[in-house]
C-alpha cells in the first residue's frame, strides 16, 4: 500500500492505494493558513486516518507533494506558494513528526508522475506536465522517471517571462503583471486563474471567475471571448518555448483551468508559429485522473511494480 499526501494552499489531499494503482480511499481537509506547525499536524492526522484504514499493511510508504521545492543545498523548502515553507526543514520535521522515511517532490512533479505513469502519457516517453490554477507549475518526466535537476527546478516554467511578449501601445504585456517571486511579467501571472481574471478586468472594468469569462464567451459575449483567445495566445507560445527546448511527445494539462475545452483544439492550432519546426508532432491532452492526479503522483514516488524511480 501507498499513501500520497497533496499539500494544497486552500486544502490538503490523501490517498491510500494499492501498488496495482487501485484507489482505497481518499479525502481532503482544509489547510491550516500560515501555519507550519499546524500544516505538519494536519499531515500527521490524515496519515494516521490512513494508516488505520491499511491494517494489513501497518507501514505503507508515504509520499508528499508540495507547492514548492527542497534545495538540493540546504535541504529546506524553497519557491513555496505556501510561503510559510520556505526555508524550513519541511521534509526533516515532517519524518521525525511521521516517525518514519518519506518522499518529498513538488506538486506538479507529482501530477506529471501520475499522467506518465498510468495517466494520459502512459504510453509516451518524454511528458512535460501543466499545472494551470492558482500558479502555474510545470513538470518533466522521462520514461516514467520525474527530472528533478541538478537544482530541483525542472519544469518551473510559469517563473520564466511570456515568451514573444507583444508590446504595442493597444495590447502590451511588456513588462506584465508584478509576480510574487519580485519579477513581472512572468508566464504564471498571465495564465493562472487569478491571471486570466485579472486580464479580464484591466481590459474590460469587469470582476469575473475564469468560470464565467468562459461561459459567457461560450454565450457569444465578445469582450470574454476575446480574453479567453488572448489566453489561448498566450498558452500557445509558452507552451511552444517548452517544446523547443525538450520537445515532448505529449503535453498533459491539470488544474482548475485545464477544463476549458477549447484549450485542446485552439492552441495546437496556432502554436506551430513558434514551434522550431515544419511540423509538430507533439500532442496536448487533458489528465486523465483529475483532481486525484497529484495526490497519486505522491504515492507513486516511492518504487512499484510498473517502474522504479
Amino acid at each position: 500500500m501507498r499513501i500520497g499526501i497533496d499539500l494544497g494552499g486552500t486544502k490538503t489531499e490523501g490517498i491510500l492505494i494499492h501498488s496495482n494503482g487501485e484507489t482505497i480511499t481518499r479525502f481532503s481537509r482544509s489547510t491550516p493558513v500560515n501555519n507550519y506547525s499546524a500544516i505538519i499536524r494536519n499531515i500527521v492526522s490524515i496519515v494516521d486516518e490512513l494508516q488505520q484504514i491499511c491494517a494489513v499493511d501497518p507501514q505503507p510508504t508515504i509520499g508528499i507533494g508540495i507547492p514548492g521545492s527542497v534545495s538540493l543545498t540546504t535541504g529546506l523548502v524553497k519557491n513555496a506558494n505556501t510561503t510559510c515553507l520556505i526555508g524550513k526543514p519541511f521534509n526533516r520535521d515532517l519524518e521525525q513528526a511521521l516517525n518514519q522515511p518519506i518522499r518529498m517532490a513538488n506538486d506538479a512533479n507529482c501530477f506529471t508522475l501520475s499522467e506518465a505513469v498510468d495517466g494520459a502519457a502512459s504510453e509516451c516517453k518524454t511528458v512535460f506536465g501543466v499545472i494551470l490554477g492558482t500558479g502555474v507549475g510545470g513538470g518533466i518526466c522521462i520514461d516514467k522517471k520525474p527530472l528533478n535537476g541538478c537544482n530541483s527546478i525542472s519544469g518551473e516554467w510559469g517563473h520564466n517571462p511570456l515568451p514573444w511578449a507583444k508590446i504595442d501601445q493597444v495590447e502590451s504585456e511588456h513588462p506584465g503583471p508584478k509576480c510574487y517571486c519580485g519579477k513581472n511579467g512572468c508566464i504564471e501571472t498571465f495564465l493562472s486563474g487569478p491571471g486570466m481574471s485579472y486580464d479580464h478586468s484591466i481590459h474590460y472594468g469587469e470582476k469575473l471567475s475564469p468560470e464565467q469569462i468562459i461561459s459567457k464567451s461560450r454565450e457569444g459575449d465578445i469582450n470574454a471571448g476575446t480574453t479567453l483567445r488572448r489566453y489561448i495566445s498566450r498558452l500557445a507560445r509558452a507552451i511552444s518555448s517548452v517544446i523547443n527546448i525538450i520537445d515532448p511527445d505529449v503535453v498533459v494539462l491539470g488544474g482548475g483551468l485545464s477544463n476549458i475545452n477549447e484549450l485542446y483544439h485552439d492552441v495546437p492550432e496556432i502554436w506551430g508559429k513558434w514551434v522550431f519546426s515544419d511540423d509538430v508532432k507533439t500532442r496536448l491532452v487533458k489528465n486523465r485522473h483529475g483532481a486525484s492526479s497529484g495526490v497519486r503522483g505522491a504515492a507513486w514516488q516511492w518504487d512499484s511494480n510498473k517502474f522504479r524511480i
